[in-house]
């Protein structure tokens, strides 16, 4: 036994030896085996040089991969060794290239458009992103193309009112661009131009948007599941990005419609690394409408109406790794008027009007390979004035003038910085922090007289609200397997105003479990806070909503909000996704009977409000093809919607007055011929409730929810009560085509509400008198704003200049 051992001993000392030395010899070899390198850049359309944003780019061979974030930047790691690398975005040529990585590259890539490629259909790969390969929820996308082909109110297509087209978004009314999305107000939602909030999104008192279609490139809704990069509203996010300017070639695009005309220019200046992009719009009603004004006034009255806009952006590309941007929106509309039937010795007129700014500085630097970063400095202003002046001419050649004039505001001033780290493949990480410095002047009244020995210039105003808010967020795009994904973050933000400091630490979860190749669950919990409040007596986007504060009265509106789904892609062309959500909102506000902006002491607004909860839920199902030569999608919403307040309605919950409880939205583009396009819409919605009284005592005073009208009470059993008419109609519309020498034209026609379907408007209590019976009795009334409306439209695009 003894002589044994050594020699077995001997053996396995020299088979460990052996293997040593061979797993020595071999470790340079799997040292390199398992290096890895990163490949990164920027994806853009070849015709324009503009930035594709969410185009997906993979190796086919690991079918490792990533997107591109909203400058068209990616990075992509992966082993040495070969690597045949795709790139594919919807309607473009998929690009492959296959090549040898032993080192970190830089490959800025190049998609040619399909579309220019194949007249007559749009193509996708099966390589693009699919809705159940993605972590992200309650998110949707509309391409710009589809959204310009749609029919038009006026021939004016409009961003906002497209996005009404999908479930849980909810219109106003009749024409309106307002949002309310799964249960929420206009105010809840953060809409950003270029990463800056825009406060009032409304032309026209709410029937246009503030946002010119083709000075846009990318639109993206939230309605939920919200990443942790997004904060300080409760209900959506709508992410705007405005073009950047062809890098190519000097191109101009325009169009001229039935009450406004818009003209886009961009163009490359000197070379491809600068470029510029400016769009101007402007409506003339005011032009069209006075002649019937004067004319209608005898003489003695003139007015008008009319908005404008205008959209500029440049960007500089100093090298791979620093851009430049800078961006702007200017906007404003006025209603005038002026009335002379108090002949030559009086004049009296007056004014409404509201407007944006805002403007954005951006610098973009690629650290490393894996680590992009963007650093901003921002400005948003909106202010609503409104005004009347009335003049006198006396005898003796003096004058007496007496004016009056109210305005309110708010302005920002902002700086943040953001980055995008990506460390593998399997792991996208963005974090940063941002601080805000609001101004807000809920109200002032200015009162100048000029009258003989008597001058006075005075102004009523409360005074400006200096508030801070900041954040700081965390989040991580994780692809745990090959089936499973989680968006998980942290967002965390606070706000000081008037020394008082609120804090909010919100947690950010979505899940993605692919159970098949083509369906996956998703599930998600979010919490928000808004610290900022619009006061409104009307939820139409009147420019008399006042923006203000929270207070140590008025608390931040909070919600917490969970939805699960799933989504399937259905034939390679169709993407279905279900959803159910159920959201609760806290620290709400509104008025109490009978107060407004115009009878409140703005210093003591938050006296003035109630503060009450919200709770809504539901279930979405929306069906979309991008595909083909017929494009189109399918909405349906199943919603409840309500709100409690302890000093309305008794105390008890009631229903929202946008609580729709079925939705139905379809609208298709068919590409009839090359030359010539069909498309439509349909919208069914479930009427708006209201509160109508249901019965009037004489002289009584008995009944606590009444109010005191031509010597009669009314009294309402409840409030938002009834329902008006569910609300639908059907819009179509037609566009020929024609390839010129100089580019292409384009004539459009629509036809707005094609069956004139009378939609309410509003309902208001008039009495009818009976002459044989010598009585009056109480009606309700309906209003209808829009019967069928026909437009017409010219458009253009010019790309091909007279050297």
């Amino acid at each position: 036994m003894f002589t044994v051992w050594p020699s077995n001993h001997f053996m396995i000392q020299r088979i460990l030896i052996t293997s040593l030395l061979i797993v020595v010899a071999c470790f340079p070899r799997l040292l390199r085996a398992q290096s890895h390198y990163t490949i990164s850049g920027y994806i853009h359309d070849a015709q324009t040089g503009e930035s594709l944003i969410g185009a997906s780019i993979y190796d086919q061979r690991t079918l490792q991969g990533n997107f591109t974030n909203e400058y068209g930047y990616y990075s992509i790691t992966l082993n040495e060794g070969e690597v045949w690398l795709t790139a594919s975005y919807l309607g473009y040529q998929t690009l492959s290239d296959t090549f040898i990585l032993k080192e970190n590259t830089s490959r800025n890539i190049k998609l040619t458009s399909g579309v220019q490629l194949q007249e007559v259909v749009v193509t996708a790969d099966e390589t693009n992103s699919k809705i159940e390969e993605r972590t992200q929820m309650s998110a949707m996308e509309i391409p710009m193309e589809q959204l310009k082909k749609l029919p038009a109110l006026f021939g004016e297509t409009d961003v906002l009112r497209t996005l009404q087209l999908l479930p849980g978004v909810s219109g106003g009314g009749e024409g309106s661009t307002g949002l309310f999305v799964r249960g929420g107000t206009p105010d809840q939602n953060l809409i950003l131009l270029d990463g800056v909030p825009v406060y009032n999104a409304s032309h026209l008192f709410g029937f246009f948007s503030v946002f010119n279609p083709d000075a846009i490139n990318h639109v993206e809704l939230y309605k939920g599941a919200f990443p942790a990069r997004y904060g300080g509203r409760l209900s959506s996010v709508i992410d705007i990005r405005m073009k950047e300017g062809n890098a190519k070639q000097l191109v101009a695009n325009g169009s001229v419609g039935l009450i406004a005309s818009k003209l886009t220019v961009e163009g490359p200046i000197k070379n491809e690394n600068t470029s510029f992009m400016i769009s101007g719009r402007r409506t003339y009603i005011d032009l069209l409408a006075q002649p019937f004004i004067i004319a209608a006034s005898n003489g003695e009255g003139t007015g008008g109406y009319y908005f404008w806009d205008l959209n500029g952006k440049i960007n500089h590309r100093f090298n791979d790794r620093n851009r430049l941007y800078l961006s702007g929106y200017f906007g404003q509309d006025r209603f005038y008027f002026k009335d002379l039937s108090g002949g030559q010795d009086e004049e009296l007129k007056g004014h409404l009007q509201w407007g944006n700014v805002t403007a954005v500085a951006r610098w973009n630097h690629v650290f490393t390979k894996n680590l992009f970063s963007n650093v901003t400095g921002t400005f948003t202003r909106y202010q609503f004035e409104t005004g009347e002046t009335s003049v006198t001419n006396n005898n003796d050649g003096t004058q007496n003038q007496f004016a009056l004039r109210y305005f309110s505001g708010i302005f920002d001033i902002s700086g943040k910085i953001d980055f995008n780290y990506l460390p593998v493949n399997n792991h996208s990480i963005r974090f940063g922090t941002d601080i805000t410095y609001h101004k807000f002047r809920p109200g002032a009244v200015q009162i100048k007289i000029n009258i003989t020995d008597f001058n006075e210039d005075t102004t009523y105003a409360s005074d400006f609200i200096p508030a801070t808010e900041w954040n700081l967020y965390g989040e991580d795009d994780w692809t745990i397997s090959s089936t499973m994904s989680a968006n998980l973050g942290i967002h965390y933000s606070g706000f000081l105003v008037k020394e008082k400091i609120y804090h909010s630490i919100q947690p950010r979860l979505s899940f993605r479990y692919q159970f098949h190749p083509s369906w996956s669950a998703k599930a998600s919990i979010v919490r928000m806070t808004q610290y900022i409040h619009l006061l409104t007596n009307s939820t139409v986007g009147l420019p008399t909503d006042l923006w203000v504060p929270s207070t140590d009265i008025i608390h931040p509106e909070e919600s917490w909000q969970g939805a699960i789904g799933v989504a399937h892609t259905l034939h390679e062309k169709f993407e279905v996704s279900a959803e159910g959500y159920y959201k609760i909102m806290n620290n709400l506000i509104e008025y109490k009977e009978g107060a407004s902006y115009l009878n409140s002491n703005v210093d003591e607004w938050d006296t003035k409000v109630e503060v009450g909860d919200g709770t809504s839920y539901g279930g979405e199902l929306f069906i979309q093809k991008k595909t083909g030569r017929l494009t189109g999608l399918l909405g349906y919403t199943l919603a409840w919607n309500w709100r409690k307040f302890d000093n309305l309605n008794f105390g008890e919950k009631f229903p929202f007055r946008y609580d729709h409880r079925h939705d139905f939205e379809i609208a298709a583009v068919y590409k009839l011929k090359p030359n010539i396009e069909l498309s439509g819409e349909w919208v069914y919605e479930t009427g708006n409730a209201i509160t109508l009284p249901i019965a009037a005592y004489e002289g009584s005073s008995l009944f606590y929810d009444a109010y005191q009208s031509n010597g009669s009470v009314q009294y309402y059993s409840s409030r938002n009560g009834f329902r008006m008419k569910a609300y639908h109609r059907i819009d179509i519309s037609i566009s020929f085509i024609k390839q010129k020498k100089w580019g292409e034209r384009t004539w459009n026609i629509s036809v707005y509400n094609a069956y004139s379907r009378k939609n309410p408007y509003f309902i208001y209590l008039t009495s009818v008198y009976n002459y044989q019976t010598q009585t009056s009795s109480p009606v309700f009334k309906q209003v209808s704003l829009f019967p069928i409306l026909p437009s017409i439209s010219y458009s253009f695009k010019i790309n091909k200049w007279k050297k």
